[in-house]
């Protein structure tokens, strides 16, 4: 990268070796750099990618199959600048953050319905497994480093992790969380939790076969006005696309809504839609969904409250209103029995 910052290597790499050309940066985290150059976005995936199991998802993202429901990238190919791999797509606009009224539920539930109905053995192979059981296994590692009594020595005074001092004060993912599991420090509430679900859940062992195309990572932030004259919106991020669990796509607004963090509204127009357009994840229309979503919500809700905890404890703040809806909602969880069966994919 030539002692460049990311940021800007990346966006030479957009330009096509237009160096100092202006860029705006949408993204960086240590799962993946994101830059805008003009019309073109450059994305720099984490180090540790699976770099043959990108090579397959941005070929996947290419396929005219699905044409008009992933953003197709400007290359199907992999890219690499400074050892990472590199991907460049078309710009898309993305949800306003700023207007929740106008957030396209019912268009997330049509493109949800219409990912799942892909037919797996057209597309480029062999296609890799969906990353959601693996995502939730780094977050409990994450938790469990951030909170260790190592990574807390010397924070003393410092307020972290749902307002809990280092040494001298309250270790981190130790406060208490209100609630049914009154008095239980909340990394803990968030570990018992975790251990209510299957092995397969938490990433330890192999998921039931599926043969679903699942998009990994479902979130508003994921759909963007895609270009061309039908302006029509698309999904984004491959980073876990694969086979898997269909139900884990709807696990995020799923979580959302068991923790009032999602109004009724936007979640049955979400469901309804999902379901109108043959989506298979949540039962036929008029049914109960959650038999079929729960475990997935469950998995999602404990990544989620892991996470943060994780980054509270990590950056020595507390925890934000939502992050702490989401450990309580692990109290709940920690209270349920096992499942210690594998649960066959819907």
């Amino acid at each position: 990268m030539n002692q460049e910052p990311l940021p800007a290597a990346l966006a030479a790499y957009a330009g096509a070796g237009e160096r100092g050309a202006p860029y705006e940066l949408l993204a960086e985290r240590e799962d993946g750099t994101v830059v805008r150059c003009g019309e073109i976005v450059a994305k720099a995936h984490a180090g540790d990618s699976d770099r043959a199991g990108l090579a397959v998802r941005m070929r996947i993202a290419a396929d005219e199959a699905l044409a008009g429901v992933l953003l197709a990238p400007l290359r199907p190919e992999v890219g690499y600048l400074g050892g990472r791999p590199v991907s460049l797509w078309p710009y898309g606009a993305p949800v306003d953050p700023e207007r929740p009224e106008d957030a396209p539920w019912e268009a997330a539930g049509r493109l949800l319905a219409a990912l799942h109905r892909v037919p797996v053995h057209r597309l480029p192979g062999p296609v890799p497994p969906m990353r959601g059981p693996a995502k939730l296994a780094r977050a409990l590692r994450r938790l469990s480093r951030a909170t260790a009594p190592d990574a807390v020595r010397g924070r003393d005074g410092a307020r972290s992790a749902d307002g809990a001092r280092g040494p001298g004060g309250t270790r981190p993912g130790t406060a208490h969380v209100p609630g049914p599991a009154e008095g239980r420090p909340a990394g803990d509430l968030v570990r018992a939790a975790a251990r209510t679900l299957p092995p397969w859940v938490r990433g330890e062992a192999p998921a039931p076969r599926g043969g679903t195309l699942c998009h990994g990572d479902l979130h508003l932030g994921q759909l963007v006005r895609g270009p061309g004259p039908d302006g029509g919106w698309r999904l984004i991020d491959v980073d876990d696309l694969g086979i898997g669990t269909p139900a884990w796509d709807l696990a995020r607004p799923a979580a959302w809504y068991a923790a009032g963090l999602l109004d009724t509204g936007a979640w049955v127009r979400f469901l309804d839609s999902y379901r109108a357009a043959g989506g298979p994840a949540a039962g036929p229309p008029d049914s109960d969904p959650w038999p079929e979503l729960d475990l997935a919500a469950r998995a999602l809700t404990v990544q989620t409250a892991a996470l943060a905890l994780a980054k509270s404890a990590e950056s020595h703040r507390r925890l934000e209103d939502v992050e702490r809806l989401m450990v309580e909602s692990c109290a709940r969880i920690a209270s349920l029995p096992p499942d210690l069966e594998p649960q066959p994919p819907s």
